[in-house]
């Protein structure tokens, strides 16, 4: 029973503008992933939900206050990035310090991104579980990764809604 998601923060809530630069914080413009807030907001209500990015330059609160600017942190516990782990994620290692910091077996807890390298293929490593943000369509049913582990493929975050969060408010 899944107890805890984690999300990735660049195209898999918020939009990565690939001409913005600087620290999404600051960027003129800031927008939420289609669908992200009524994903958020309904998986709270059961689950925990935490930011797992690889966002190396900005501060844990830099990275709150992009995501108060579209409306999502008020159902965020928490960030994990680089400046509060010292380590980078796309890493086995990333997501188990994660994991020792929340206090929770691997399978208890769900990794939600869009990159199949840095956010999913470590979530299956740690014996997470998987679901893999593809709204292109890459793939279509379920697939199955190196180490034969499921991995679960979502188009769309609403898609999220129905899944086994633990059914006592948090």
């Amino acid at each position: 029973m899944i107890k805890v998601y984690l999300f990735d923060w660049g195209d898999t809530l918020m939009v990565d503008f690939p001409d913005a630069s600087g620290k999404m914080c600051d960027w003129q413009n800031v927008e939420a992933v289609s669908g992200a807030k009524e994903t958020l907001e309904a998986l709270s209500k059961h689950c925990k939900i935490y930011i797992a990015t690889g966002a190396a330059d900005s501060t844990t609160l830099e990275i709150k206050l992009a995501f108060e600017r579209v409306g999502l942190s008020q159902f965020i516990s928490g960030y994990f990035c680089k400046a509060n782990l010292g380590l980078s994620k796309g890493s086995a290692e990333f997501l188990q310090a994660i994991l020792t910091k929340l206090s929770l077996p691997a399978k208890s807890v769900a990794m939600v991104g869009d990159n199949f390298e840095k956010d999913i293929k470590p979530a299956t490593a740690v014996g997470m579980q998987v679901f893999w943000l593809s709204p292109n369509n890459e793939e279509l049913q379920p697939i199955t990764d190196t180490d034969n582990v499921s991995v679960n493929v979502i188009t769309t975050l609403s898609a999220l809604y129905p899944n086994q969060c633990n059914q006592s408010p948090r």
